[in-house]
């Protein structure tokens, strides 16, 4: 059964999931925002999270006047996945990381190698 979260609660837990990456890498993101949404646009419902922009290893020296890369988690797949709170807790946190690691130009392919799949 789905966990019930009210949307203020949920971004809570993004913002927490956000505090525990360490400073040095919060310091290497550069032009990111990170969203709160409710469900994924298209076809794909079951998405926890995406990455949208250019990657910090494919910005070259004519990288400029672009708006911020997007880094959106989803609440209600995420919701719909989870039997408890420690479960959401636990997969914000992972898909937090995940979506991080792309912005950093880490693939699906070596994020499922370390265990962040």
């Amino acid at each position: 059964m789905p966990v019930e979260m009210a949307r203020d609660r949920f971004e809570e837990l993004v913002g927490e999931a956000l505090d525990e990456v360490p400073e040095e890498l919060l310091e290497l993101m550069d032009n990111v925002v990170v969203l709160v949404e409710d469900d994924p646009d298209g076809e794909d419902r079951n998405l926890l999270g995406l990455y949208e922009g250019y990657a910090l290893t494919t910005r070259g020296w004519d990288y400029a006047g672009v708006l911020p890369d997007r880094i959106t988690i989803y609440r209600n797949p995420t919701l719909r996945i989870c039997d408890t709170e420690d479960d959401v807790v636990d997969e914000v946190a992972t898909t937090v990381v995940h979506e991080i690691a792309h912005h950093f130009g880490i693939d699906d392919e070596r994020l499922h190698e370390l265990g962040w799949g």
